[in-house]
């Protein structure tokens, strides 16, 4: 059987390079795009429903600042559509890979949108009955991406093996990676940080993946499944604990506002919106989109700061 990439307690980067054949670092634009998206939110969440109602100026005329919210969230809407038309047809440039991947970098901004009215003292609040704390299920969100990552990457390279050499199950030794609840540690913002790292490390590195590596042969919880298989379940793991941390919020009794309700539409309409542009091979086409999601991101962060300002008249 062909011997195992040595991926214990590799360095990201150096785990990202085995990969190949496509790992691109983010592009400038979608990270000042990120920037802004994420200044916007930080802003909103100061807005108490009960400003909702008062008057905000936009264009030629008097609307409330609720509508201003919401706005955001028409903003980002729009440019999606616009992406979506600028990149329609450019298949030629499409991998097997890429639109699964991304979908998990969608759906990541859902629970970026979730986690945007909390505080670091909601993550340590006992849900009681055994449940887990928002910190705990945070860090399973995050270790596993990383378990994903790494684990798919090792039966990428037994892809060759004869059948009867491929074991059940990866062994215990083959990959070391970091305690669970290392993956928690630090604020609010640390653990988002350290999420968005695994999540554009792993998508970047899989996203040029074609038929062949996908069709290889894996292990998912006991079951026989195929890379692509463990592909898909990236973005289906975060939304399943993504509902998790909601749950979560009810059990500890943490209100959810109208304000944090119409933030989580806004980071969920950038998750979709990133997810035509990221990871995606350069181009032309690809170009001229990042530039309209860094512009309506901008203009996002423009339009929240005007709304606050609204707000506290």
């Amino acid at each position: 059987m062909p011997e195992a990439p040595a991926l214990t307690a590799v360095a990201m980067d150096d785990f990202a390079l085995r990969l190949g054949p496509s790992v691109n670092a983010v592009p400038s634009e979608l990270l000042r795009a990120r920037d802004s998206i994420r200044t916007a939110l930080a802003a909103l969440r100061e807005v108490p429903d009960g400003s909702l109602e008062r008057v905000w100026k936009w264009r030629d005329g008097d609307v409330d600042v609720r509508y201003g919210i919401y706005r955001q969230y028409e903003v980002v809407e729009d440019a999606r559509a616009r992406v979506q038309s600028l990149l329609a047809g450019a298949s030629e440039t499409e991998t097997p890979a890429r639109p699964l991947v991304a979908a998990a970098s969608a759906a990541r901004w859902d629970l970026h949108g979730l986690l945007a009215g909390l505080d670091d003292g909601d993550l340590d609040r006992d849900p009681g009955n055994g449940e887990w704390t928002v910190r705990q299920t945070l860090a399973h969100i995050v270790g596993g991406q990383r378990g994903y990552a790494w684990y798919t990457a090792w039966w990428l390279a037994q892809r060759d093996a004869p059948a009867e050499d491929v074991p059940l199950s990866v062994p215990d030794d083959a990959i070391d990676l970091p305690e669970e609840s290392t993956e928690g540690e630090g604020s609010l913002a640390d653990i988002q940080r350290r999420f968005d790292e695994i999540v554009d490390l792993s998508a970047t590195a899989y996203a040029g993946l074609g038929a062949v590596e996908l069709a290889a042969r894996g292990r998912w919880s006991g079951v026989s499944v195929d890379v692509r298989f463990r592909l898909v379940r990236w973005g289906s793991h975060i939304r399943e604990h993504t509902i998790q941390v909601e749950k979560t919020l009810g059990f500890i009794g943490r209100p959810v506002t109208e304000v944090d309700r119409v933030l989580r539409l806004i980071a969920d309409a950038y998750g979709r919106l990133e997810e035509n542009v990221f990871p995606a091979p350069a181009s032309p086409r690809l170009a001229e989109a990042l530039a309209l999601v860094e512009s309506a991101a901008a203009e996002v962060e423009a339009g929240a700061r005007s709304v606050v300002e609204a707000a506290r008249q």
